[in-house]
């Protein structure tokens, strides 16, 4: 069950309360019956370690594996390499029309 803290708006004390998910907020404070206000608290889940990257998961075999490189630079590295491969399509795709060309 969720742990939720609450202010009283008129004597101003602070609390805990443990209550269900189903269970209606509260609204009155038993002490002194002044309006209750729920409060926003931070998660109790605490993250050891560096933190979760791109480089963390499995790489396909063959690719590198650089941790450092500013992603704006890979995103031209791709762009560079897909322009090359391109290139080299086409350069085989001519060399294959002209060696049809001189054979007919």
């Amino acid at each position: 069950m969720p742990l939720y803290e609450y202010k009283c708006r008129k004597c101003g004390e602070c609390f805990e309360e443990i209550r269900k998910f189903s269970d209606p907020p509260l609204t009155t404070h038993e002490r002194c019956g002044g309006e209750l206000k729920k409060l926003l608290s931070p998660p109790a889940i605490q993250f050891k370690g560096t933190g979760w990257y791109v480089t963390d998961y499995a790489k396909k075999s063959g690719e590198p594996q650089d941790t450092k490189q500013d992603p704006d630079q890979k995103k031209t590295e791709k762009a560079e390499k897909g322009a090359k491969t391109e290139k080299a399509k086409m350069a085989s795709s001519d060399t294959k029309s002209a060696s049809t060309a001189t054979k007919t």
